[in-house]
């Protein structure tokens, strides 16, 4: 058995008393080949959850300070972050952003799943924001389709993101798969990366029905 399945055998049915996870439209998620699934980003646990409700492993850009940390506690997060799919980038580098979007391409052309946040952090209070345009570039680089999906309820369980969540009730929610193959070759064009990043973002809205903020979530934090 691997580490994916032994976590989600065992963490995961710890995940499902406590958050009792209602899972809609997971079948929207290809079975084999590429795939991009993207969504909002309210808690931390969001993280946690997503890889333990889709069949298929979920690979994702965490801080690597997820996988550094000392003590009984750093290894066991560590365990867990890369045993459920976490790839550790240095986010804060000067390069964060090349290496996370040359892991997700490398994951994508190697027929795997990967998840990823468009907004770029959480949202600082529970609103969407603005979508950055990597996930459009990982799509047309590739060719990968593009799930949507919304975490709900995630934010009542632990609110403000940290702190140990609470039980309760999570919905997590898959939209039909979107494909930009109209755009091939046009990953250079800033005008269609945001024409696509806005169509992935208005799915999420819809799929979430949070109200939308047209501005990047990094920018209200810092005039917060």
């Amino acid at each position: 058995m691997s580490r994916f399945a032994f976590i989600k055998a065992t963490f995961g049915s710890l995940m499902r008393l406590m958050f009792r996870p209602r899972v809609e439209g997971v079948e929207n998620i290809p079975g084999d080949g590429p795939v991009i699934l993207a969504g909002n980003h309210v808690t931390f646990i969001d993280s946690v959850i997503l890889p333990l409700v889709c069949e298929r492993q979920v690979h994702f850009i965490g801080k690597d300070s997820y996988v550094t940390g000392k003590g009984v506690k750093g290894r066991v997060m560590a365990w867990f972050f890369t045993g459920v799919g976490m790839i550790p980038v240095d986010r804060d580098g000067g390069r964060g952003g090349v290496a996370a979007l040359m892991t997700g391409r490398r994951i994508l052309e190697e027929g795997r799943v990967f998840g990823i946040y468009p907004e770029g952090t959480r949202s600082p209070d529970g609103r969407l924001y603005r979508g950055r345009t990597g996930i459009a570039r990982l799509t047309l680089m590739t060719g990968a389709p593009v799930v949507p999906f919304a975490m709900i309820g995630t934010d009542r369980l632990q609110p403000g993101g940290a702190g140990l969540p609470r039980p309760g009730r999570v919905t997590v929610r898959f939209g039909e798969p979107l494909e930009f193959s109209r755009y091939e070759g046009m990953d250079r064009d800033r005008y269609v990366l945001r024409a696509v990043t806005d169509s992935v973002m208005t799915e999420v809205m819809r799929l979430s029905g949070q109200e939308y903020v047209d501005m990047y979530a990094s920018k209200a934090k810092e005039a917060a």
